[in-house]
């Protein structure tokens, strides 16, 4: 058996995984890929992006060779805007138990799906998920899930990605391979997805993974913030934010944090 050496080397069956050294943005460039009418299962994996994009408009940072940062792409059936948001769920968990598996650090979902480690009353981010939905010349819906994982980032250089960042080789003092915690991944996907296929919905299993549920918390939006205790999700994932004066509000996006 060929021993797979990183990222370039890796091949997994049912996946279709092109590895570059360098793309500006693994979402932009399968975006593209989908709207020119490439199937399920692409996976582009980069080894360093020039203009990588988190939530919100936000830049991800990554030095190069360190992290895990790939995008995959999905054609759920109809209807498509009860499929999307499973599916995000489902890479957010499958990607949650990959690093449990391969480097033992626990970890639970920052809503809607940003990887964390927690302490009380503070937190750390470990990785970030972008999901975005495109169209190509059929108008048929597709969707693009991808994500960045800090995975050997020295400490020295966390300060310079983002306020709370870490990464594995932080949090356990030693090098974990990218290539394990994508074959775990990728495995975890397999299966989650599967189980949505045949009915069975990823919600509940989402909802004990998220963080400060029951906590006070502050939701960021493009157009202010609001604070409130996290009470729960609804069904289509939307956060339930219970505000001072009672009321409860849903919130489809922002951003949480913890309200210290």
């Amino acid at each position: 058996m060929k021993r797979i050496l990183g990222l370039h080397d890796y091949h997994r069956e049912g996946w279709d995984i092109c590895y570059f050294e360098r793309l500006d943005s693994t979402n932009t460039a399968l975006l593209d890929a989908g709207r020119q009418g490439a199937l399920e299962g692409l996976v582009y994996i980069a080894d360093e992006q020039t203009a990588g994009r988190g939530r919100l408009d936000r830049r991800w940072v990554a030095p190069p060779g360190t992290c895990l940062l790939l995008s995959l792409l999905f054609r759920p059936p109809e209807p498509f805007t009860c499929y999307a948001p499973r599916l995000t769920m489902l890479c957010g968990m499958a990607m949650a138990d990959a690093v449990e598996t391969v480097s033992g650090v626990a970890v639970q979902l920052k809503w809607p799906n940003d990887l964390i480690i927690t302490e009380p009353g503070m937190w750390r981010k470990l990785a970030g998920m972008l999901s975005e939905i495109g169209s190509g010349a059929d108008n048929q819906p597709f969707l693009v899930v991808g994500i960045g994982l800090n995975v050997n980032v020295p400490a020295e250089l966390l300060p310079d990605l983002a306020p709370n960042a870490t990464s594995l080789l932080a949090e356990t003092g030693r090098s974990v391979e990218r290539v394990a915690l994508l074959d775990v991944f990728l495995g975890r996907v397999e299966a989650y997805l599967a189980a949505l296929y045949a009915g069975r919905d990823p919600l509940p299993l989402w909802r004990r993974r998220l963080a400060w549920i029951g906590d006070a918390v502050l939701v960021q939006m493009p157009t202010g913030s609001v604070e409130g205790i996290a009470e729960d999700v609804d069904d289509a994932g939307a956060l339930l934010l219970r505000l001072p004066d009672g009321r409860l509000q849903h919130f489809a996006v922002g951003d949480v944090s913890l309200r210290v």
